[in-house]
Order: structure tokens, then sequence, then C-alpha cells
């Protein structure tokens, strides 16, 4: 796991310098704080922040083929190079190193751009073929591992992080207002789409090849999802099938030259992984949790269940009332997005402790929800199916009242409410987007905020017709599950759960974390079963948790999903009194300079909050996104850093 960063100049453009290069990866120490090297050749440089996993005294890139005309950096895991290295060996390439990312250029060399379809792994990589004067950036199938590129002074820059990019002088720093409308609609901008204008990200699955001539973009790799039911072995066959390809991944995902940890969030999902790792692993297992002081969001007694029946050496780490306000502005800086929860916030606190204990990797529960059926989403999808169905039936509430049992305010408690909420968009069934309907207009309802200046430039803009745009007209082919499972795993997941929730909160602390759930071969064989062995009726998981039947504690095993979530708008008020940065953004002056938002319906949001009345999600939502969005345009756009950088931050002292 490391930081990349690289310029490729186009025709008559200046070469790349080495003080550009050596100024971008300085921004990346934190995800690579073990080494950084800069190369260079012609058009192309690349620069890479290492830190070191597998084959620590041989693994320092850029790494190159036997001849040197093929070389690359790459950040993330290839976890079957023993695989392909043996097939390269018997293929007569020479290897010089241990390491995974010497498997890449002898790859390339095999089969050309198609040496990523190859790949069981999460990276970004930049593959420089010097013979034909040609860079290859690509990136995992699901996006667990960033890429970001801009266009500058005839080059095109490139990165694991924005922050690198901006170290460049004279590239243009602005938020993107379409961009701030998508994440306040579906919590993360849509893929290339980013925060800020110029900036782009390579979507999950895709591949990049540069040249004088220019950039050509494509897609290797898509979730595919059957129309119609399709047969397959029985249950039990199915639930064995599982069980093996999980264990396998678990198997190559622990391939590491330092010890390997997880994290337990009192979930099924975590709870899986852990136990497989005990099946494939005689160490003993470390794992680490976060603790709320507000039991709505702790889960400790579920996690120590856990812990006993596996008998791991645990870290609980607690998430007192303050800390969210007090990081959250490192938590933005590393996140570089509008967020509309706290929820990152939590792990980076977590991180910092995983690290401390002297852990580079970590594996989690992540994409689970997406591949099998998990989330709540999915199941008012069902019932809204249902609906469009059957307008008349009177089991509609009822089926509601299943949803939500873990929310102190749900919103199916008041019938009318509930009814008229989740009927909203029954026409649309058809749609891809049907079953996001409800998250989207909820999230959507931020929008009211937003300054005039900032709806005048949207104009007629709304996240459905946006989307309907957006999304690849195959996906209507899918079965209706698939079709929620598609737009999911490809908004949220992607957008939001793998980077602001994941690598960036992770890797601000050096921390690598790894998903078993998406491996390849898992998400292929669960996306080609049939919508019932995901979610029975309104079961969630059901493949899933008969697959792992009798290895988990019944609690656990049987426990509702109850997705993370920590304290919102409360953690940035003690006692009515915020912070001084929170006072200072969300001043009229503030937000007046800044132009995205109305100083006085944000006066009337934060005075509710102040008083402790924010009304469910809406107002709380509302309140994460305004600050979040102040805090990148303070810290990204304007260079006002506000909070002061760990005093052994490996940026820092890299730079340095």
């Amino acid at each position: 796991m490391c930081g990349i960063a690289g310029l490729f100049a186009f025709a008559h453009a200046t070469p790349p310098e080495a003080e550009s290069l050596w100024a971008m990866i300085s921004r990346l120490g934190h995800r690579g704080p073990d080494g950084a090297t800069v190369h260079r050749d012609g058009p192309v440089g690349l620069a890479h922040a290492r830190l070191a996993i597998i084959d620590i005294a041989g693994g320092d890139q850029p790494i190159f083929n036997e001849d040197r005309s093929v070389c690359v950096v790459f950040n993330g895991e290839i976890f079957n190079y023993v695989e392909l290295r043996e097939e390269l060996l018997a293929r007569g390439h020479r290897f010089t190193t241990r390491s995974d990312t010497e498997v890449l250029v002898h790859l390339y060399e095999e089969r050309g751009d198609r040496f990523v379809e190859a790949l069981n792994g999460q990276f970004a990589i930049a593959l420089w073929d010097a013979r034909r004067a040609r860079l290859v950036l690509a990136r995992d199938r699901s996006g667990i591992r960033p890429l970001f590129h801009a266009r500058h002074a005839g080059r095109l820059a490139f990165a694991s992080e924005v922050k690198a990019l901006f170290a460049l002088p004279g590239l243009h720093r602005e938020l993107d207002r379409e961009a701030l409308a998508q994440a306040c609609a579906y919590w993360a901008p849509l893929a290339p789409r980013t925060a800020f204008e110029g900036v782009s990200s390579l979507p999950p699955g895709h591949l990049m090849v540069v040249t004088s001539s220019g950039v050509e973009t494509r897609r290797y790799w898509d979730w595919q999802f059957p129309r119609h039911a399709p047969a397959v072995a029985s249950e039990a066959e199915s639930a064995e099938a599982l069980r093996e390809l999980l264990t396998d991944a678990v198997r190559l995902q622990l391939r590491a030259d330092v010890p390997v940890g997880a994290y337990l969030s009192g979930g099924l999902d975590s709870a899986i992984i852990a136990a497989l790792v005990r099946e494939v692993s005689p160490t003993r297992l470390r794992t680490f949790s976060l603790t709320f002081d507000d039991p709505e969001f702790d889960e400790s007694v579920h996690q120590r269940e856990m812990v006993d029946h596996l008998g791991t050496a645990h870290t609980s780490v607690a998430c007192r009332a303050g800390d969210i306000a007090r990081i959250f502005p490192r938590t933005i800086r590393h996140v570089e997005a509008t967020i509309v929860r706290t929820a990152p916030a939590p792990l980076m606190l977590l991180a910092e402790h995983v690290r401390s204990a002297g852990y580079k990797v970590v594996l989690t529960g992540e994409g689970a929800d997406e591949v099998f059926g998990g989330y709540d989403l999915f199941k008012e999808a069902r019932i809204r199916r249902f609906w469009a169905r059957q307008p008349s039936s009177r089991w509609r509430h009822r089926l509601l009242e299943r949803l939500y049992p873990y929310l102190a305010q749900s919103p199916v408690s008041g019938r009318a409410f509930s009814e008229a909420f989740f009927r909203e968009g029954l026409e649309h069934v058809d749609e891809p987007w049907f079953g996001h309907i409800p998250r989207w207009t909820t999230t959507s309802r931020i929008a009211r905020f937003f300054s005039p200046s900032l709806r005048e430039s949207l104009g007629t803009w709304d996240p459905f017709t946006a989307m309907a745009a957006w999304l690849p007209p195959q996906v209507r082919e899918f079965n209706p599950m698939g079709r929620d499972q598609y737009v999911e795993a490809q908004t949220l997941m992607a957008g939001y759960l793998l980077s602001s929730q994941g690598d960036r909160v992770a890797m601000a602390h050096s921390v690598e974390g790894r998903v078993p759930f998406l491996d390849p071969r898992v998400v292929d064989f669960a996306n080609a079963l049939p919508a019932s062995l995901k979610l029975r009726g309104l079961n969630e998981k059901y493949l899933l948790r008969k697959a792992m039947a009798g290895r988990l504690p019944p609690g656990v095993a049987r426990r509702v999903k109850q997705p993370y979530r920590a304290p919102d708008s409360a953690s940035f008020f003690a006692q009515g009194k915020a912070p001084a940065y929170v006072e200072e953004l969300l001043s009229p002056g503030a937000l007046e300079s800044a132009g995205f938002f109305d100083p006085l319906l944000v006066a009337r949001l934060v005075a509710k909050c102040r008083a402790g009345r924010a009304i469910g999600f809406a107002d709380n939502m509302a309140f994460v996104a305004i600050l979040s969005t102040m805090l990148l345009h303070e810290q990204l756009v304007r260079g006002h850093e506000i909070g002061e950088p760990r005093a052994s931050d490996p940026a820092q002292a890299l730079a340095a």
C-alpha cells in the first residue's frame, strides 16, 4: 500500500521536473512513510511513497522488467501474485524481487493492456512502456484504491489524492458546484466527477492509456446481473461453494510480511471475516473496534460476544463526546470531499490506534451488504415494488414496521408519514434508480440550504434525471434487485464507503484496509445468484448466513443488519457551544464569501442543532454537509489549514 503521483508531458510541453514530482509525492507521506522515490524518463515522471508490506527489503518502486523498457509504480496489493509469478516464471520471465509489484511488468509484457483482467487485488497502477511511449493508468474493479488526474500546462498530472495535484503551482482550485449537488443527493459525486473543477477520478474497473496523441479511457470490468433468476445448485451446495470462496479470499488477503489485524464492528460481516481468519491462520488474531457513549450507536456488547467466541486479542477504542468535532477538520483534509455523515471521523481515530499498536494492515467486512443484499434499502425496494403491484394491500404498513429496529427515531414509527414517504415515486418502478428514491429524496433536502447563486448555476438539475443519463443502458436489463445493487455499488459504495469511510481515513494513518468480500470471484459468484438467495422475504444476506451457520455465536449470527453510524450534529455542540472553527465557518460572513449556502437558512439550522432540536436524518445530514463543504473550501481551495497536524505526521516529515 502506497501513494503514487506522476506527470505525462504531451507534445511541446515541458518534461516533468524532479522538483514537481517531489512536491507532489511529499503531500502523500501519510500513505507511504517508509520511503519515497522519483523516476523520470522522457515525457513521463513517476513518484512513489511506500508503505512496506510485502518484500520489505526489496520491494521499492518503481520496478522494471528485464530490459528496463517497462516500469511501474502502484498503490495497493495484488493478492494472487504468488500464482501469477509461478505462471510467469514458467514462461521464462526473470524476477529480481519477491514483491507483488513485479508481476505487473511481466504480466503486461505477456498480455498487454489486458493484464489487469488477471489481477485479484485492490490497486491504482501507473505503468510506463518506454518502447511504445505510452502510460497506462488502471484502477481496481470495485474502486477500493483511488486515482485522480487533471490537465495542467500541457501535461497530465495524476495522483492517489487530490492534494498531490494541488502541489503543482497554478493548478486551478475551485469546488465543482454540480459535484456538490451530487454529493448532497448520492453521498458522493458520480465518477469521473470529483469535488473539484477540472479534477477527475479514474472510475472503478477502468483503464486509461496516455500517449502524445491523447488519452483513451475504457472500462475493462463491470458489475453484471442476470435478467431472470438463473438455475443454480442446491442451497446447500451454493452455501458450501460460497464458504470456500470466502475462505480462499481471506487466505489470499492475509498475505503480508507484517502482522495483519481485523476490525470487529459487532455486525455479521466483520464477524465472518474474523471467524474465517481463525480457520486459515494459526496466529492469534488481533482485532480492533469502536465504542460510543451513546447506546444508539454503541455495539460493544456484540463486539465482546465475538471476541469471546474467537478468543482474539482485542482493543476497543472509545469515541468520546467532543472527539468527532476535534478531528473533523483533519478528516475533511484527508477525505477531500463533501460528506453528509460524521462516520469517517471515528474510523480515522480507530486507524490511529491501529497504527500505534504496530499494525499496517486490517481486514474489514466492507462490501458484504452491497454484494449480498444487506441494506434496508433493498428491503424498502422490495416492499415498494409490492406496493406498486398491490396498491390497495392492507399489509404494506405491517411490512414497513420490520424496518429500522435499531433507530431511536425510526422513519416508519408514524403510519401516515411512513406510507406517504415510501409511496413516493411508485410510478417509476421500472427505472434502475427506483430503489434509491427514498434515500435520495431525504438527502436532496440539503439543497434547500443552497444559495440563490448555486441554485441558478444548477438550473434544472435533479438527481433522477442525472442518474438516468449516467447509468449504462444495460442496467435496465438486470433483475430488479440487481438494478438496486448496481446503483448502490457504483454510488454509495465506490464513492463514499470505500473512499471517505475507507481508504482515505485508514491511509491518513498509514493503515491498509483489505476487503475480502470484494474479491472479484466472490462478487461474480454472488452477482449470478438469484435474488431469493440474497434477500429471502425481508431476511437479508440469506445465503451468506447459511454458509456460515454454526461458525458464529447465535447473537451475532441472527442479528438484523445495523449499519455503522456515529453521532452527527450533536457531536459539535457541548452545552450549546461549538468549537471556534464551526462558529467561524458557519457565520454569515464566511457563508456569504464562499457562496454555496444561504446564510439565513443555515443560521436557523445551526440554532436548531445548538438547541438539540435537529430533526432526524434530514437536519443532521444538512448540517454535516454544510460544515464539511465549508471545511473543504477553506482547507483545499483557499489553503488555510484548520487545526494542527499531528506532530508525527509522515507527510510533514517527508516534505521536510
